[in-house]
């Protein structure tokens, strides 16, 4: 039977691939051409550490007291964390948690515990018991990594944990230089004996998905119990590299932990400092001497904090400063640095780098790119362009300002406020068995920060307000619904609302408004002394409002009022 011109050409088409459905075609560049372990790596953070090892090995990566470690001992003493754990029964997914300040154990724990498949969920020591106990619960942890100065709180957080916690304790010799009390020990094991019970040879593998989870967070949201933010190797990568492209990091910086390392993961530094083999300066406690002194003495160039560092710096007594000879670069984020302060420290040789982002997309993942038409301005004028938080980092994808509902994007006009909402590659996972939080913050396909701002006409980000009531204190975030939930528990208490205050010193703390019960002879005193007792002393109301609280026709309370009256106070 003769075929049509019609039918043979078709038939031709087909052979050729030219006339497949577009769903199922396949084009000269992906024909024959496939990923392989020659071509295709998952990214991972990982893998910075034993480049610096191979590349530098007698180069200095940390340094602590009289501590003086190198790149190639780093990298033995992970593998040797990463083998320990997997002795001690830790399997890919495990949650091992860490309880420490900025001490070489909490830096080797970035590294060996994703090396041993685990997920690192790094704790903030001044988180009070229940908090703790709830976190360790919820994160299902299997081993438990622990200064001894906590062990206290976490002794009492291991009372309310319904499951078998294996914990391992961390001596630190810094921390009695410096005339800390005995150590108390929780567990039946030390860090160092611990380790010892790892093989350097024992061999780690990398991830095989970039998409495995690397770190577990949590932040307080707007609830009390706070939620668990999940990051995976990919993005703890790409925001590490962001790291050194927003900052210009070059070649052995050499940077002071300042920056607590449980905040998210140190914003990503531990790995980007391994990116550039640079030296880590570990600081167990941040006091302005020290920061100078260390500035002095080992050479610091860079160092990270929130503004509560760069004022308790700008306010230090000349008796403990100390002069030094080179310009310091500082990044720093949380709630937006007043300009004031951003003018006064520059004057002390501090370049400051304004960045913003959240837990929940890694730490920074906006920077406030300076122009060079900008330093013909005045000083006070630099500091107000300082004070935006500007533009996207490289390594995310998308950032806009615009309706809550509609996500339509508000003018450039630096006037209207929409929300903030960012997407990409260094955005979480997710929150840790919340689907619905999780739900609702990727709502139309874009991170909800629930942070309120405005557009300018050069493109950059200025936060307003706050569409949540976080306050964030020190860099710390507390909840207010938290805060509330305790107030309410004091028994003269009848009703209670909490608002920021603006703190000189803290950016923010917490003020309570309360209205007592009738007959009731509570002072402020009273209410500040019944919250120290329940909560993290960092979360406690500084300042405490007796009288009615104003509320709307249906009863709600009127917080926007309260804010204004906090204002005044």
């Amino acid at each position: 039977m003769k075929r049509s011109k019609k039918k043979v050409t078709a038939i031709t088409r087909r052979r050729s691939g030219l006339g497949k459905r577009p769903g199922n075609s396949v084009h000269q560049f992906e024909r024959d051409l496939d990923k392989n372990p020659a071509n295709y790596v998952p990214l991972t953070p990982l893998s910075f550490l034993p480049r610096a090892a191979h590349v530098f090995p007698r180069h200095i990566a940390l340094v602590h007291g009289s501590l003086r470690q190198t790149w190639a001992q780093t990298y033995t003493r992970c593998r040797q964390l990463a083998s320990a754990l997997r002795k001690a029964g830790i399997r890919k997914g495990d949650t091992v948690a860490l309880m420490a300040p900025n001490i070489p154990p909490a830096y080797e724990a970035a590294f060996g515990v994703p090396m041993a498949g685990a997920v690192l969920n790094a704790m903030n020591i001044r988180l009070d018991a229940a908090t703790i106990a709830f976190m360790l619960q919820h994160g299902e942890t299997k081993l438990l990594l622990t200064d001894t100065e906590f062990a206290p709180v976490i002794k009492e957080a291991l009372k309310q944990v319904k499951k078998k916690i294996t914990v391992i304790d961390i001596v630190d010799p810094v921390r009695r230089e410096q005339g800390g009390a005995d150590d108390e020990f929780v567990g039946s094991l030390g860090y160092e004996a611990f380790l010892a019970t790892g093989d350097a040879e024992d061999g780690w593998q990398m991830p095989r998905d970039e998409w495995d989870s690397i770190a577990l967070n949590y932040t307080s949201g707007t609830t009390g119990n706070p939620k668990g933010v999940v990051y995976h190797h990919r993005g703890a990568y790409l925001n590490a590299v962001g790291n050194v492209l927003v900052w210009n990091l070059p070649s052995h910086p050499v940077y002071l932990w300042t920056l607590p390392m449980f905040h998210c993961n140190g914003w990503c530094f531990p790995w980007t400092l391994a990116a550039m083999a640079g030296t880590s300066v570990c600081l167990r406690r941040v006091e302005a001497r020290p920061i100078f002194e260390a500035i002095r003495d080992h050479g610091v160039t860079h160092f990270c904090g929130a503004p509560i560092v760069l004022g308790l710096l700008i306010n230090a007594p000349e008796s403990e400063r100390v002069s030094f000879d080179r310009t310091v670069e500082v990044m720093t984020a949380a709630s937006a640095p007043p300009a004031a302060v951003l003018e006064k420290i520059e004057r002390m040789g501090f370049h400051i780098t304004h960045v913003y982002g959240l837990t929940e997309v890694y730490g920074p993942a906006v920077v406030c790119e300076w122009h060079d038409e900008w330093n013909a301005l005045r000083p006070d004028q630099q500091a107000e362009m300082k004070a935006r938080q500007g533009v996207a980092y490289p390594v995310l994808e998308g950032l806009m300002v615009a309706d809550a509902k509609t996500l339509q994007p508000v003018p450039s006009d630096g006037r209207t406020i929409g929300e903030v909402f960012m997407r990409g590659n260094i955005v979480m996972k997710g929150y840790l068995k919340n689907p619905q939080a999780t739900k609702a913050a990727f709502k139309g396909g874009w991170f909800h920060t629930g942070d309120l701002g405005v557009m300018h006409a050069n493109g950059y980000v200025e936060l307003k307000d706050r569409s949540k009531d976080i306050i964030i204190s020190g860099g710390e975030n507390i909840s207010t619904i938290e805060v509330e939930g305790v107030l309410y528990r004091h028994p003269e208490v009848l009703e209670a609302a909490v608002v920021a205050r603006p703190d000189a010193k803290w950016g923010e703390t917490p003020c309570a408004f309360v209205t007592l019960q009738k007959g009731s002879g509570a002072t402020e005193a009273d209410i500040i002394a019944f919250c120290q007792q329940n909560m993290a002393r960092y979360k406690v109301p500084r300042t405490v409002v007796f009288g009615p609280l104003p509320k709307t026709s249906t009863g709600k309370i009127q917080k926007f009022v309260l804010r204004g009256r906090a204002q005044a106070l």
